[in-house]
């Protein structure tokens, strides 16, 4: 009988904890940061979990022989049921997204889910599967703006997307490790990718005009530091964590650090999203959304978020 363990192995339950922090950022770029963000986010984790169970139910076969304890191949968990749990989840997550979003939501919730399921059933071992993967999380990033001008967003969704398109390429080596080229190539995309979180235009709100009889406001110089150095303490965090695994992966570049720089790419993304959301001005939220770094590394040394 499937148990919630088998589940949460089939969905990499841990690994959506990277997944709030896209919308996060995606909201506080659009100024639209609010209750509906956690709604959206929450559609957001169960399509990310829809397509963990569609990518192992369409790997099903080659999971039979180079990662048999898989809960398919392991025979923990049904292809039905699988492929079950993937549709299920999908349906559950365009339908929050409906009903919290409304319409503006669900015209990004749709194409997210369809590039999902694209990814997983076609274009993932072609040479196109690194820039689908990196739609979808950038799409992620645009369903937090959807309540209101996502075009705000498309700096912060680029710069997750090519977060992301590193993780997928050395994700493709996994199993048969990596020459030296690959790792030093995302290497070179993490460093590029840091720069642009801490470098995007500022978002900050109108300043109103002072009453005529209002004392001249005292400056915060302490506050406006804190400010500007929280989104270069994130990114470097970001920096170290992944960064430093993929260095590893240069300099050894097998199979099992290889997939160590994988998770690293996956649990280190809240702190890319901390920097990105402080940087759009909500410097709290920020530093709240990259302490699920740490939270995921934890957890992934119970279940493995690949």
């Amino acid at each position: 009988m499937t148990s919630l363990a088998d589940l949460a192995e089939l969905v990499r339950a841990p690994a959506a904890l990277s997944v709030p922090g896209d919308l996060v950022a995606g909201a506080a770029a659009a100024g639209v940061l609010g209750p509906r963000t956690a709604g959206l986010a929450g559609a957001s984790v169960l399509l990310y979990w829809a397509g963990m169970a569609a990518n192992d139910w369409a790997d099903r076969g080659l999971d039979a022989e180079e990662r048999p304890e898989r809960p398919i191949p392991s025979g923990r968990i049904t292809p039905a049921a699988a492929a079950g749990v993937a549709a299920g989840l999908t349906a559950a997550g365009l339908g929050l997204a409906a009903a919290v979003g409304g319409r503006r939501a669900a015209a990004v919730a749709l194409p997210l889910a369809a590039t999902i399921w694209g990814y997983d059933l076609a274009a993932k071992n072609t040479a196109a599967g690194p820039a689908v993967m990196a739609a979808c999380r950038g799409l992620d990033v645009l369903l937090g703006a959807s309540p209101g001008r996502p075009v705000r967003a498309l700096p912060a969704a680029l710069t997750v997307a090519a977060h992301t398109w590193t993780v997928t390429a050395l994700s493709r080596r996994e199993v048969s490790g990596a020459d030296a080229a690959l790792p030093r190539r995302t290497l070179a995309g993490t460093a590029l990718v840091a720069l642009a979180a801490t470098t995007l235009p500022r978002r900050t709100a109108p300043t109103p005009a002072p009453h005529p009889r209002a004392a001249e406001p005292s400056p915060r110089p302490l506050a406006g530091m804190v400010a500007a150095a929280l989104p270069v303490g994130l990114a470097g965090w970001y920096v170290a964590r992944y960064g430093g695994a993929q260095a590893r992966v240069a300099a050894e570049p097998t199979a099992g650090r290889v997939r160590a720089a994988v998770g690293a790419g996956i649990t280190g993304l809240p702190s890319l999203q901390g920097a990105l959301t402080a940087r759009a001005g909500a410097g709290l939220v920020g530093a709240l959304v990259a302490l699920a770094a740490p939270l995921g590394g934890r957890l992934a040394r119970k279940l493995s978020p690949t």
